[in-house]
């Protein structure tokens, strides 16, 4: 019998919509480091309908591992083998990516880890590439619904690090890295899809 796999809801809930963003988006060919792939539905999902792509999966140290048994079962010729990127740390992979892609994770880093994996990601995407982050957000300050408030207040009480992150503090990070907020396209309850592209020199 089969073992049941990690699993989660949100990631099934919202492979779709994402997927429509991304296919309009990683258009050309090219490697994909993904961050936080965590139970691996994304990873199998996303690479399954774009073959083109080559999609490198990355997690936690401490999470690396829920993905890999999906991922293993999936097969895809176009996922390479998962590598472990605590983006704190120095160890970032060397080569230069077409194509970078998160969910769900701004708002639980702590702001030094989401200024680090900007850092990371700006030094290494190619100069037509683009950064595609999901999560919920806020806009100038204020909760875009009442459920993103819930959310975060949530959040704060599991770790006084953790929170949603504002549009403006995100913008303005990636200009420090040489990259520009290029799009925001809304997502189903009440997240946002931003899409960050390279800055001209």
């Amino acid at each position: 019998m089969t073992r049941d796999l990690p699993y989660a809801q949100a990631c099934e809930n919202n492979k779709t919509p994402i997927l429509e963003v991304l296919q309009a988006v990683f258009d050309a060919p090219g490697k994909v480091l993904e961050i936080g792939t965590y139970t691996g539905q994304h990873a199998e999902h996303f690479a399954r309908a774009m073959p083109h792509l080559q999609w490198q999966p990355s997690d936690h140290p401490d999470s690396a591992h829920l993905c890999k048994e999906r991922l293993a079962q999936a097969a895809l010729p176009n996922v390479l083998p998962m590598i472990e990127l605590d983006v704190g740390d120095t160890n970032w992979p060397a080569e230069t990516f077409q194509w970078a892609f998160s969910a769900n994770t701004a708002h639980i880093m702590a702001w030094p880890e989401v200024e680090k994996m900007f850092h990371g990601i700006g030094e290494r995407l190619a100069q037509d590439g683009a950064f595609c982050l999901y999560g919920p957000f806020n806009e100038q300050g204020e909760y875009t619904s009442d459920s993103n408030r819930r959310f975060d207040q949530h959040l704060k009480s599991r770790a006084p690090h953790m929170g949603i992150r504002d549009l403006d503090d995100l913008s303005a990070l990636a200009e420090s890295v040489g990259m520009h907020l290029a799009d925001v396209h809304p997502m189903p309850a009440n997240n946002q899809l931003l899409v960050f592209r390279p800055s001209a020199n």
